[in-house]
């Protein structure tokens, strides 16, 4: 077939659209200024056709949604708080239809000096971040924080270096349609309002948003950075009425987060597990697992041996290691039995003896997907399995296995790559923590470096499970990915 010149230049055209779709993905790939409008994927066949009458009951529902989302900048309350006076716009909903609004709420909170085209920090009102910390904990209800308020420290110092801070209640499992994925859902939705609403803001750069969490808060902070704009939530955002903007983000912090749920149970026994039973076939599944997502660091594939030892184990004990040795260098002592020391140095790290030197295990095998769907995680998945081997081996009088939709949609390792994933990541897990392992946030933070993300992670020594501690390091991070 020969074409015209002009048929030629359409198809090129058309390659090109197609070609930068493809490449727009993954991490850095977003574009704030890419909409997606409330409609369904056309498919071949026949259509229903829509009437005048039912297109303008239509547009006219659209105009009532979008009124109700405008952001009002006259209806404010101020404060002081570390010095900085501030602007707080309080309990704004932010979606159109809903569910329980107590839960859907907002607070905007802009330091007063950006009103009078002042600067703080290097800051004006058009370059300032916005930071977005959520308030989830157990995969519960978070509600909002004020910047003098109780769990409010990282509010007030995000406020004294210059940036916005945005405080959205998400709802959890212990509220009504609260379970997932209305966590993550309400979090793109807070964060499609702020973008529906950039030129109705006084300040904030909503190319700029950082979201935070700690724990089930860390895992929907990552959820949010690696998911951005995928059509997997449209539906659920689109029955709340979500404002028709995107939802991508520009960095993600993540404390401790509960994440990979679906993978998690395995890791788990993988460190803290023996060699018989539920816990032998979780830690050999594990093994198989590592090996199938073809991890790197740098140059180097981490894979795991049968017996589970191998190139990714040491890579995990390189990063205890270097906690170890980072804390020396601050002036903390270390004496540990699964630190090997020569003078000031740290030399070799023993997971094995890592794992061994707790006096017992944090949780009873598996650790998420318990076989009774007794766990915080089966609560949060509706009081349902989320692994086919819970399932597979359930104790429940009658066992329920949750939506595959869900499932994924509450994995950030599904998204990795396809979505438009934030740029830049800091990820944190306390060598004392053990509400999960430090291999889930490690194949995270590895998968996401082998997108090309820019991911700040580390092991701080003698931490637990808990966030907000080093909020100067934070904030440093933040003005060096922002300025």
């Amino acid at each position: 077939m020969k074409f015209s010149s002009s048929s030629k230049i359409f198809y090129w055209l058309g390659m090109f659209i197609i070609f930068s779709v493809i490449v727009s993905s993954g991490c850095g790939g977003s574009s704030s200024n890419f909409y997606y409008p409330d409609t369904q994927d056309v498919t071949s066949g026949d259509q229903d056709v829509v009437s005048d009458d039912q297109q303008q009951e239509q547009e006219q529902e659209q105009q009532q949604e979008s009124s109700s989302l405008t952001f009002d900048p006259s209806n404010y309350t101020t404060g002081t708080v570390n010095g900085v006076s501030y602007r707080a716009y309080s309990n704004i909903v932010y979606v159109a239809n809903p569910v329980n609004s107590s839960y859907q709420q907002l607070s905007i909170y802009i330091p007063e000096t950006y009103f009078s085209g002042g600067t703080l920090n290097g800051y004006t009102a058009e370059t300032a971040p916005i930071f977005m910390p959520n308030n989830v904990g157990g995969y519960m209800k978070g509600g909002i924080s004020s910047p003098d308020g109780r769990n409010s420290s990282s509010l007030s110092t995000a406020l004294s270096k210059g940036l916005v801070v945005v405080s959205a209640a998400l709802r959890g499992r212990d509220t009504d349609y609260g379970t997932a994925p209305a966590c993550i859902v309400d979090y793109k939705a807070a964060v499609r309002y702020l973008r529906y609403n950039k030129n109705n803001l006084p300040a904030g750069n909503t190319d700029k948003i950082i979201s935070s969490g700690t724990s089930a808060g860390g895992a929907i902070s990552a959820l949010l950075g690696a998911t951005g704009n995928s059509s997997d939530y449209n539906t659920w955002l689109n029955e709340l009425g979500a404002a028709n903007a995107s939802d991508d983000i520009f960095a993600s912090m993540c404390y401790c987060p509960i994440t990979n749920l679906d993978n998690a149970d395995m890791a788990y026994e993988w460190v803290f597990g023996g060699d018989s039973g539920i816990s032998a076939t979780l830690k050999s599944n594990f093994v198989s697992y590592v090996n199938n997502l073809g991890l790197k660091n740098g140059s180097t594939s981490l894979t795991l041996n049968s017996d589970g030892s191998g190139s990714f184990k040491q890579y995990i004990e390189s990063v205890y290691l270097k906690s170890a040795q980072d804390a020396i260098n601050s002036g903390e002592t270390v004496n540990v039995s699964w630190i090997t020391m020569s003078g000031n140095n740290a030399v070799s790290a023993d997971l094995d003896a890592y794992s061994a030197s707790f006096t017992s295990r944090q949780k009873n095998a598996p650790a998420f997907d318990q076989l009774d769907m007794g766990s915080a995680e089966n609560n949060e998945f509706g009081d349902k399995h989320f692994t086919e081997f819970a399932y597979n081996n359930s104790t429940a009088s009658n066992p329920l296995m949750a939506d595959s939709a869900i499932i994924k949609a509450m994995n950030p390792m599904n998204y990795i790559g396809s979505a438009n994933t934030a740029k830049y990541w800091r990820i944190r897990h306390g060598t004392k923590d053990r509400d999960t392992v430090l291999a889930i946030p490690a194949i995270l933070a590895l998968k996401l470096s082998e997108n090309g993300c820019n991911v700040d992670f580390a092991s701080p020594w003698d931490t637990g499970h808990g966030g907000d501690y080093d909020l100067d390091e934070l904030f440093s991070w933040i003005d060096s990915i922002c300025k």
